[in-house]
């Protein structure tokens, strides 16, 4: 048990904490748990509020130029109105559901790039002041996980994930982001697209998948950005051959004419409150079926660096 000074507006010798989980790796939509430590500095405090905070670190633009900040994307109020005494150690139990769209942080096994967690937040007599992030492994939906294996059985290859700042138009995004993960295409789609890009928008029914391609141009035209979105359920993980189901989004997505925003039936432009950034970094590639798309990642969850706020678009809810 490790308790954590908190970042010092309570002042030298205020409270600290220790939020402990239950289960680090959790799925969309189940139940994150734990307790919340508490433990008196040198004097008695009254502590009015102990918050949770769901935040992930997130990509923007603004000005020309990418900024990255912290957005928290959920809050619960796990206790308060008590006086801790100097020195005392209480410890507050908390349950809450985890939104089901929260982003994915690792594939197959394999860590993404992409940190996210629970903040402690104490509130004493006015003052707030917050602790770390304490990093929480969120996994596929087995419906995320088949459509991911089936892109891997067509030879697509990982290059990069993030969070990007925005609202994907028309698909009933609740959360302030999106998750993008970027491929390069497999063999078979090598003469008709550059990469393509994969949202996933879950809720208790199922998933909303937004696939975006950068099209390869012929003599004709045709090249650019086109968007679409398709839909799939929770049960359809059984019986559904994945493969040749995302095989047809794919030709569906290259065969569309016209290019990203052309406002024709089935796409859906980007509404970006910072502008749009597409990730880079460096090939792995995909080792089949089970292997995953996540094969040779490099990556993990740095919590220690998600502490900056950028802008008030970053500090709300």
């Amino acid at each position: 048990m490790v308790f954590k000074r908190l970042l010092g507006k309570l002042g030298v010798g205020g409270p600290s904490v220790d939020t402990v989980l239950h289960r680090e790796l959790v799925l969309p939509g189940e139940t994150v748990s734990g307790d919340v430590l508490v433990r008196g500095g040198s004097m008695d405090v009254e502590i009015t509020e102990v918050t949770l905070d769901l935040a992930a670190r997130v990509e923007a633009e603004g000005g020309g130029e990418e900024h990255q900040g912290t957005v928290r994307f959920h809050r619960v109020v796990v206790g308060g109105g008590f006086r801790l005494a100097e020195e005392q150690q209480l410890s507050i139990p908390f349950s809450f559901p985890l939104p089901w769209e929260t982003p994915i942080t690792e594939v197959f096994g394999q860590p993404l790039t992409v940190p996210l967690g629970v903040r402690t937040e104490l509130a004493v007599a006015g003052a707030v002041d917050q602790g770390d992030l304490d990093p929480l492994r969120i996994r596929p939906l087995p419906v995320q996980e088949a459509v991911l294996n089936a892109f891997g059985q067509l030879g697509f290859g990982f290059r990069s994930a993030d969070l990007e700042l925005g609202q994907i138009r028309g698909t009933g995004q609740t959360l302030p982001f999106y998750q993008e993960i970027e491929l390069t295409p497999g063999q078979a789609y090598l003469d008709s697209m550059r990469e393509v890009e994969i949202s996933f928008l879950a809720n208790p029914a199922g998933l909303t998948v937004v696939l975006e391609a950068d099209r390869r141009g012929g003599y004709f035209g045709g090249g650019g950005d086109a968007l679409n979105t398709f839909s799939v359920r929770h049960e359809d993980v059984q019986g559904t051959d994945f493969t040749a189901l995302v095989d047809s989004w794919l030709r569906t997505l290259v065969e569309r004419r016209g290019a990203f925003g052309g406002g024709q039936p089935g796409f859906h432009g980007h509404e970006h409150g910072h502008g749009e950034h597409k990730g880079g970094g460096g090939l792995a590639g995909i080792g089949g079926a089970v292997a995953g798309l996540a094969a040779g990642v490099v990556g993990g969850m740095v919590a220690a660096e998600i502490i900056d706020e950028i802008g008030d678009a970053f500090e709300g809810d």
